[in-house]
């Protein structure tokens, strides 16, 4: 199952102050590598948008007024997740918007059952921090400097980088056990790179001495 990493832009935070979505953004990865498969929407949500809400994201009622509306984009966003793994930080707020939208136009709500929410994800690793995608990208020293404001493609692209490093997947893991005196790699099941030498070069006993004697005549040269 391919995922879609989703974000959404709106006109205010609550949604029974009949606030609406005004950006939807989309990114498909494969096995979380992009496919280069992008939906992106800027929306007229037929309705001011907040002050407080300008000052997050920078749109503008008008910006937004020659955009569609949501009902001229519901079908074919829909083609476009439907059967996938969707990947929303938030994601109660994201598909309480969607869903609200969706009602609007006579078409089905989405199903949550294939819906991974990386702030349960982030607040399960980090308990008792700020789990914010900006905080997280800190975390993980991922570059936020195009970030000057938000923006759900750009955020969709971040999320990515996060949801990664947030389930390990982006190096393998090294585990080192001694068994019989060899030293045995065993590589993380979640790997995103699938090729990787798992020869062991063992010295025997000769090379074990010299390698001594080296280590002892190096010491002495370097710190005596």
């Amino acid at each position: 199952m391919n995922e879609i990493f989703l974000d959404t832009e709106t006109t205010g935070l609550n949604l029974q102050d009949g606030h609406r979505i005004i950006e939807i953004a989309c990114i498909e990865t494969k096995d979380l590598i992009p496919t280069e498969k992008i939906f992106h929407v800027l929306l007229n949500p037929d309705r001011k948008v907040s002050e407080d809400a300008i000052k997050v994201h920078g749109y503008t009622d008008e910006f937004l007024k020659d955009k569609k509306s949501f009902k001229d984009i519901a079908s074919e966003f829909l083609n476009f997740i439907t059967g996938k793994k969707l990947i929303i930080h938030n994601a109660p707020f994201d598909l309480s918007f969607l869903n609200n939208e969706l009602k609007n136009v006579g078409k089905k709500s989405i199903d949550n059952k294939n819906v991974i929410d990386t702030l349960e994800l982030a607040r399960s690793k980090f308990p008792g921090t700020s789990n914010s995608l900006n905080n997280l990208c800190k975390k993980f020293n991922i570059d936020i400097s195009r970030r000057k404001k938000h923006n759900a493609l750009l955020d969709c692209e971040l999320l990515r980088e996060v949801y990664i490093n947030l389930t390990e997947q982006k190096e393998p893991s090294l585990i080192l056990n001694e068994i019989s005196g060899s030293p045995n790699i065993l590589l993380n099941e979640k790997k995103m790179v699938k090729d990787y030498s798992k020869i062991v070069v063992i010295p025997d006993e000769n090379e074990r001495l010299n390698h001594k004697a080296f280590l002892k005549r190096e010491l002495k040269k370097n710190y005596f």
